[in-house]
């Protein structure tokens, strides 16, 4: 079992910048790669960003330029550092982290965004 501990988010402006956080403990041998996710009202879940072990990234077309996932391995800790915000980022933000198998998951509790215009 791999645990993910989030933090960040909140409330902010279009134009705005927030950063989240994703802590892993437990089997993080499990964590090979982590990353986010979100979900609006009324819409799936959509990758946003996510990261291997090695520094390898891909990001949702939607943020590309705009939002950037880093890793910290000696802490197992994840930053997703949002810029230039709009209010179509608003939505729940799920940290996730899966080994390279990708043959299960874990999830974090999630971490609210809210951007205003």
């Amino acid at each position: 079992q791999v645990q993910l501990v989030e933090s960040g988010g909140g409330l902010v402006q279009a134009g705005g910048s927030l950063r989240l956080s994703c802590a892993a403990s437990g089997n993080i041998f499990a964590a090979d790669v982590m990353g986010w996710y979100r979900q609006a009202p009324g819409k799936q879940r959509e990758l946003v960003a996510r990261i291997t072990r090695s520094g390898i990234t891909n990001y949702a077309d939607s943020v590309k330029g705009r939002f950037t996932l880093s890793r910290d391995n000696a802490k197992n800790t994840v930053y997703l550092q949002m810029n230039s915000l709009k209010p179509e980022d608003t939505a729940v933000y799920y940290c996730c982290a899966q080994p390279y198998t990708r043959d299960s998951a874990y999830w974090g509790q999630g971490t609210q965004v809210t951007v205003s215009s």
